[in-house]
């Protein structure tokens, strides 16, 4: 038997009670429509889904495998990058311990005036100002007014860099002394002090 011999006029009188006693060709096409039906559901209420799940994640693989890679690179440096971290703390300690302390800047002034003084300058100003909170130091400026040769002010310049707390010179202005062979170096010479929490 075959589909081509059920009538139409047979598919009205299917009763899904008694679709057992049916002829094979009304039982092979309802079968077939519950399959169909069975199947469309299926996809429409699962499948389709999954799909339109699997095309996201298919269209954030460039980006995840991206994120991995370079998480991948930084764990692989991990201890790289704690060894150059190691070294900035070292390096910042040692910096911090060329800062002067608030009871040896006094000391830090002396040193100063002696490095003129050995470098064969005449001080005409030696005036330490008050001290400016810059953050976790405050900076402490001593303005200078000096008379002396080119090879002097060299001279005080180079050992003031050689001194063991950090000393730095800015705003400097040279001129000729006038009706003498000498230069007035006006400038400003910086310290720094780091700031410890109760000073703050």
């Amino acid at each position: 038997m075959n589909l081509g011999s059920l009538d139409l006029n047979d598919l009205n009188n299917i009763d899904l009670k008694t679709i057992g006693s049916a002829p094979l060709p009304a039982r092979i096409l309802v079968l077939v429509v519950l399959a169909a039906a069975l199947i469309g559901a299926g996809y429409w209420f699962d499948t389709k889904n999954q799909l339109q799940r699997l095309d996201q994640t298919q269209a954030r693989e460039p980006q995840l495998r991206q994120q991995f890679e370079i998480r991948q690179r930084r764990a692989a440096n991990l201890d790289a990058y704690k060894a150059q971290l190691a070294e900035m703390q070292r390096r910042f300690g040692t910096m911090l311990r060329q800062l002067p302390s608030q009871t040896e800047i006094p000391n830090l002034l002396v040193d100063i005036s002696q490095t003129a003084l050995s470098a064969g300058l005449e001080i005409d100003l030696f005036r330490p100002e008050d001290e400016t909170p810059r953050g976790f130091y405050a900076e402490k400026p001593i303005r200078l007014r000096m008379k002396g040769s080119y090879e002097e002010m060299a001279h005080f310049t180079s050992g003031v860099a050689a001194l063991p707390r950090i000393v730095t010179i800015h705003d400097i202005r040279l001129q000729p002394e006038q009706d003498a062979a000498r230069l007035v170096m006006e400038a400003t010479a910086k310290t720094y002090r780091y700031l410890e929490d109760n000073d703050a």
